[in-house]
């Protein structure tokens, strides 16, 4: 097999989530007693996510305080009370400084919950659009343009720009970008199906008679993530 090429684009995926800084949940957690706030602090430290990192950046005992709110801020703006309430006008302060509390009287509500907001920050795996795929039937030396990979169009199209790779009988060999397309001696911006279309590919010249190619595009992911509310939240 042909050493893949484009390998960037090839693992994109791969290479995305390797180079994505990855989320922290950091929280500023408060406790009715010692032992609670070790039994809490175990519990958390055990929640295990590849994708997020859940961390206590400050804990401690009594109720929540501005100084709580001031330590949330450096953090992910989050504070955790285990069977303890906060100051008096604490309300205010937490708007003021979009830091939200959640208080717990159970512990395996408080894990469970966490572990839903940590699942939040997760981000989405880019998905794909295969927008046209082809087979080559043809290659061609051009002092001009180097080799040309004769393609005909078998579904949907092929368009200057786009992203593309060539997949072997083995399976992918390259990704990368469409440079130009060419039908005869013409220079097109497209090419669709049931055309046959010359496509310069000038990083890669190992493609194969019956090689397939596919044109895709990487879909905008669309969601959410935790924000904190700047209230107390009752669990």
């Amino acid at each position: 097999m042909a050493p893949v090429r484009g390998a960037a684009e090839l693992t994109h995926k791969q290479k995305e989530a390797s180079q994505r800084i990855q989320p922290k949940l950091e929280i500023v957690l408060r406790a009715d007693s010692i032992g609670s706030l070790e039994a809490v602090s175990h519990a958390i430290s055990e929640i295990i996510l590849p994708e997020v990192t859940v961390s206590i950046i400050h804990s401690g005992v009594g109720a929540v305080s501005k100084s709580d709110v001031l330590l949330a801020e450096t953090g992910s703006r989050l504070i955790v009370g285990f069977q303890v309430d906060a100051l008096p006008g604490m309300d205010k302060v937490l708007k003021e400084h979009r830091v939200e509390v959640r208080f717990y009287e159970v512990i395996y509500t408080l894990i469970a919950d966490i572990r839903a907001l940590a699942q939040k920050m997760i981000p989405p795996v880019s998905e794909e659009e295969i927008i046209g795929s082809a087979k080559v039937i043809a290659l061609f030396k051009s002092s001009r343009k180097g080799i040309i990979t004769g393609c005909e169009v078998l579904a949907g199209f092929l368009a200057l720009g786009e992203r593309l790779r060539i997949i072997s009988a083995m399976g992918p060999v390259y990704a990368g970008t469409i440079e130009s397309l060419h039908i005869g001696n013409n220079t097109v911006q497209k090419a669709t199906k049931g055309q046959q279309v010359g496509i310069k590919i000038s990083a890669f010249d190992k493609a194969k008679i019956g090689d397939l190619v596919e044109s895709f595009r990487v879909l905008p992911q669309k969601y959410r993530i935790w924000e904190p509310s700047g209230r107390i939240i009752r669990k």
